[in-house]
């Protein structure tokens, strides 16, 4: 439900559990690691009974993480799942319509390109998306050589 699973709640840390593991494996397919990006949830704790989280805990946290946004001040970024993407781009839509095209994510300052891509929790569930995973993730690849090159 792309808030803190269980292993994450237990180490304070987004991202270390099984589908952590695969996340590190997508962003190690394109010369990135964990010392190169910077990770977070839209929510920094487990809803109660591992629930998706509700509109209002979003709501209330997404100004945090827009400070987030704005601190580290990515090149790129990259909406992991629904919940995130439909937060940051102010959209209802869903992720299997909004992954792999690029938007911009507005700030104060102009706009960071954003792609959503799928939540590797969801991949693990539906292996059959991973090729469509790998475009967005080659896609992101491309980005970032085009911003640094200019």
């Amino acid at each position: 439900w792309e808030a803190p699973g269980a292993d994450e709640d237990r180490e304070g840390k987004p991202f270390v559990g099984v589908s952590g593991k695969l996340l590190d494996r997508m962003i190690e397919s394109i010369q990135l690691d964990r010392s190169t990006s910077y990770i977070t949830n839209i929510l920094p704790w487990r809803p109660p009974g591992n629930r998706k989280p509700s509109a209002a805990e979003v709501t209330s946290c997404l100004p945090f993480v827009c400070q987030h946004i704005a601190l580290v001040a990515p090149k790129v970024l990259v909406l992991v799942g629904g919940i995130s993407a439909s937060a940051l781009l102010n959209t209802d839509h869903g992720i299997t319509r909004l992954r792999g095209r690029w938007r911009n994510y507005c700030t104060k300052d102009g706009g960071i390109p954003a792609i959503p891509i799928f939540h590797p929790a969801y991949l693990l569930r539906q292996p059959n998306l991973k090729r469509e995973t790998w475009k967005d993730l080659r896609a992101i690849r491309q980005k970032l050589k085009e911003t640094i090159n200019s």
